[in-house]
Formats: C-alpha cells, structure tokens, sequence
C-alpha cells in the first residue's frame, strides 16, 4: 500500500485539478465525508453512498471526542504480551479479546501480535504523528474556511498513569515523540494534574501522575459530521442515505459500477471509507485486507447544572481505557476495546462500568440523569496504520480509505489530502 502525503492542496481554495472526475465515496462517517469535502474541494463531483439514514451512523456517532494530535500511541506496543491472560480470562477487562472461530479474527491476531514490539510500536508512531500533523492542519485550515459549528475547543489534555511504572513509561513515549517531531508536553505528578483539571481533586490519590499535551482539542464527531453532510448537499454533491453497497460491477482491471438498492452506480473512481465493513466489501474482488472491528462504548452526561464538577480539560485515564471529553454543557465518556467480531449489540454491563468509572474520577459530577448509551465498531490494522490508497492487486480505480481505529476523528483530514494527491498524481 503506497501512501504519499499530500503536498500543497489547501483546503477552503478550490483550486481546479487537471482532469475533474466523478468520484463515489461509500461511507458517511467523519473519514468518508472528509474524504469527500476534500474531493469536493479539489472540484470533482462527488457521490456518497450510505447504508444508514443519515451520516455518522457507525463509529463516528459516539465516539470519544478527543483530537489526540500529539498522542498517538498505537494499541500494538510491548507491554500487551504480559497483558494476554488478563485478556482472555477477564471478563470485565477493558481491552477484551473473545476468541472465535472466524479466521479473519484470528489472521488479524496474530499480525497484531507481531506489531506487538518496540522497533514496530516506534515506526507506527513516527507514522501516526506525520499523518496527525497534517491532519491538524487540514482541519484547522477547512475550519477556518467554514467555521462549522461542532463545540470545537482547545483545552488540552491529561493522560492519566495509576503506578510509577507506568508513568515511566509514558515519559519514555513522551521522549520518544518529542525525538520525532511531536507536539510540546510535559510528564505532570498527581497535583500538578489537580492544579490542571481541579474536578479531578478527589481521584488525585489513585494516580501516579499524568501526560499533559496543551495543544490538545475536542469536537462533537456527529454534529461535525451532520455539517460536512449539509455543506456538501449545498454545493452539489449527490448524498444517497438508506443505500447499502451491494456488490461491484467489474470490467477488466477497473470497477465499472456499484450495486445498490436504487440501481447501479457509475463514477470514475470509488473510496471505500465503510469503516469496519470494508473489509466484508471487497472480498468478492478477490481482496483481503487487514481490517478487524474493535468494539467501544460511550456515554453523555448533561453537565449544565454542576459545570465545576465535570472536567474541563479532556482526560484519558489509561487504567481504565476511557476518555474524558467536554463538549459544551456535555461530558462524552468513551472507552473499552472488543475484539469480538461482528457482534454489534450494545451490552448494558459496559454501560454500567463507564457510570461507574465517572462517578470514580470525578466523585462531585451526579450521573443519575439520562446516559445516552451508545456503542460502534472502530475499523482497526493491526499496526494502527489506516489504510489510503489502491489496494494491491485490486481494480485500478477501487481505493481503500479505512482502518484509522480510534483516531477516525484525528486523521479523517490528513488521509483525505493524501487520497485526493494520490488520485491526482495516478
């Protein structure tokens, strides 16, 4: 998968590319639309097709809120192998493996394994941070240009360590990114972290200390979503909801059209940017990719009426595996990693332990109101690399625009430049 990063494509300039294409992105979550504003902007027309109502249907719809630009360590680092019984023998683990008998499951076991290891968690990271960064930029700049209104705010970010142990090896991580190029931050102790985020006053006993990166931002993924939907409608884009992908039309080496409930589909080319799904998708071509559901959570909680008691500044305790993130009168609580297949249903104990885990950290916040349940699958690589090009050995005009796991919201952007130069330069 050869993945070049985009140079000189500004978003909110539409600049007129050499050849104007029909482009058909299937997907409504955040990579999929940013995908298509990016095409949009670049003036091709642009077709979106979705299964659901309306976008941000699947793991853009809760998710945990947070920019994480300057954090980005991927899941597949050293430490999981000690972690592997509590894995598989816990049932109230926050990273939770469930092994079945899909061989899907467990080909995408054993690579992530094998990314399990400090020369690859080093690469991946490196990786990460270049796309984040151009991903900061991308969306600061489409920002500017359209001012879209998604409780976008900048109040950094507390990354919280229960052990001293563990905070060593956040600041070894922290040394790490600052070597490659990472955003400021500062290895904080636990009242430090207090004077940072007073709401978390009560929990101070429990942790060792923290990771605070200043530059850190949060915004509500769905009603960004909703507004990336509304603006490309408004300047031409065709949006077809309630359209599953049922299958390609395939001529020689090209994808000639889409299935689709309302009849066939033609474009020039097409994005695959259908999340956890995508990996179903393409398999009648032929293809196998290394894309696995990781299942999560999350709550919201109305703060409106004790504002001082939920944090200000977002928070990730890594104990716990849940974030922490304002938006507005609002506290978006997210957390767990399933790695069970195609089991979608929302469990109601793991919407207990998030309760549990606020009324935890932040013992002052009342979590006796309404909770908004929400569960999605995040499409996950192995490696946490997202996947955007062509797929090897697929159709020429076939690209893949999947697998950013967690951090859908935080590379949405940069991946959508890098398709749109890739495209450009094919």
């Amino acid at each position: 998968m050869a993945v070049q990063p985009a140079r000189g494509l500004q978003f909110g300039s539409m600049e007129t590319p050499s050849k104007s294409m029909h482009v058909c992105v299937v997907g409504a979550g955040i990579v999929g639309l940013a995908t298509a504003y990016a095409l949009q902007q670049a003036g091709h027309r642009v077709t979106v097709l979705e299964r659901a109502c309306g976008p941000a249907d699947g793991a853009s719809g809760g998710n945990g809120a947070q920019l994480s630009y300057s954090y980005v360590q991927p899941l597949a680092e050293p430490g999981i192998w000690k972690m592997l019984p509590h894995l598989l023998l816990q049932k109230d683990s926050p990273l939770a493996l469930r092994l079945r008998a899909d061989p899907a499951q467990w080909a995408w076991g054993l690579r992530f394994l094998g990314a399990c290891n400090a020369r690859a968690s080093r690469a991946a990271t490196q990786a990460l941070l270049e796309l984040a960064a151009e991903s900061r930029q991308a969306f600061e700049a489409m920002q500017a240009a359209e001012a879209l209104d998604c409780a976008l705010h900048t109040p950094g970010k507390l990354v919280l360590y229960g052990t001293a142990r563990g905070l060593e090896g956040a600041a070894r991580q922290v040394a790490l990114q600052a070597g490659l190029g990472g955003a400021p931050q500062q290895v904080v102790d636990a009242a430090q972290a207090v004077r940072l985020e007073p709401a978390l006053a009560g929990y101070a006993g429990r942790i060792a200390g923290a990771v605070h990166t200043p530059s850190e931002s949060a915004a509500d993924c769905r009603l960004l979503c909703e507004q990336l939907a509304r603006l490309l409608a408004a300047r031409g884009a065709d949006l077809r909801f309630g359209a599953a992908l049922q299958g390609f039309d395939r001529q020689g080496d090209a994808i000639a059209g889409l299935r689709t409930p309302q009849g066939p589909l033609h474009a020039d080319h097409y994005v695959l940017a259908s999340g956890w799904e995508s990996a179903s998708h393409v398999r009648p071509l032929g293809l196998r990719i290394p894309v696995y559901p990781l299942k999560g959570y999350s709550i919201t909680i109305d703060a409106a009426g004790t504002p001082r008691a939920a944090p200000c500044v977002s928070v990730t305790d890594t104990a716990r595996k849940v974030v922490f993130a304002r938006l507005g009168n609002r506290l978006r609580v997210a957390g767990m990693v399933e790695i069970t297949g195609r089991d979608t249903h929302l469990d109601p104990r793991r919407i207990a332990s998030l309760r549990r885990s606020t009324q935890e950290v932040f013992a002052q916040l009342p979590v006796d109101g309404a909770l908004h349940p929400w569960t999605g699958m995040r499409p996950a690589t192995p490696t946490g690399l997202p996947l955007t090009g062509r797929a090897r050995g697929g159709p020429r005009n076939l690209w893949l625009q999947t697998g950013h796991g967690a951090l859908g919201l935080t590379l949405a952007f940069g991946s959508a430049q890098r398709l749109v130069a890739q495209m450009a330069a094919a």
